[in-house]
């Protein structure tokens, strides 16, 4: 990072070319697009985030069906279904994803919006949010999702930092929640958590063009990399450093940097 200013400026013209509306119905952020309740926005999010790994036509496709499923109405299904409405979802497969996890995760958002009106609430159960990163919320999300009785195989869709994994899809979603600008890419329907305080998404993509950037020291994709990365894209935008994720992103997939 010997060259701030060519690097600011290299990386500021990926993210106007990638953060765009154009980049939405491509990925998986158009599933919670398709919603304009926050809760639903938030559930269909959750889903779209937890399952975005593989090819994205086909996490996509798998979303739509869960969402159908739903009713396309998530919220009202999460709070009202009766159990058989879960039987046509005990084929669902997506990658290591299957019916017992996705059967947990009806259940968790069940108990948790039986108590709260936000998803939010799980990541930061207080009235602010006083830490330096998302580390802590991460910690305590993943912990608040497994507090109640749970299958053991469906830990290892709920990463966090404690274990030193990056946590990408979930700081993927907690950006698509927090972060908000014209382009009107991400929502910015939760308040709490600043977009100061996120952590650049992470993932070989992304930690390989960072490498090459000379933003992190290897392309190891963990969280020690992932705060390396964060950190140093805050010295080119501090209060909003995982606006970046879209320009490193853009030149790791679209453009093969």
């Amino acid at each position: 990072m010997k060259d701030l200013k060519g690097l600011k400026n290299l990386l500021d013209e990926k993210v106007r070319l990638y953060n765009q509306p154009s980049f939405i119905s491509g990925d998986p952020i158009c599933i919670p697009h398709s919603f304009t309740h926050k809760q639903d926005i938030e559930i269909g999010g959750l889903f779209a985030a937890v399952l975005a790994w593989g090819n994205r036509t086909t996490i996509i496709n798998n979303c739509r069906k869960l969402m159908q499923w739903m009713d396309n109405a998530p919220h009202d299904f999460i709070l009202n279904h009766h159990d058989t409405d879960l039987k046509k979802m005990l084929g669902f497969v997506h990658r290591t994803f299957n019916a017992t996890d996705l059967l947990y995760f009806i259940h968790f958002l069940q108990w948790h919006y039986r108590q709260h009106d936000s998803l939010e609430k799980a990541f930061v159960p207080g009235k602010a949010y006083e830490h330096d990163t998302v580390e802590q919320a991460l910690i305590h999300f993943h912990n608040y999702f497994f507090s109640i009785e749970h299958p053991e195989r469906t830990r290892k869709h709920i990463s966090t930092p404690a274990r030193k994994s990056a946590c990408k899809r979930i700081n993927m979603y907690l950006r698509w929640m927090v972060r908000k600008d014209k382009q009107g890419v991400d929502f910015g329907i939760w308040k709490t958590i600043q977009p100061r305080h996120l952590v650049c998404p992470l993932d070989v993509h992304v930690a390989r063009v960072a490498a090459r950037l000379q933003l992190i020291d290897n392309d190891k994709s963990n969280w020690q990399n992932a705060l390396e990365l964060t950190y140093g894209l805050r010295r080119l935008n501090v209060d909003d450093p995982a606006i970046y994720d879209y320009a490193l992103f853009g030149l790791g997939m679209a453009e093969r940097f």
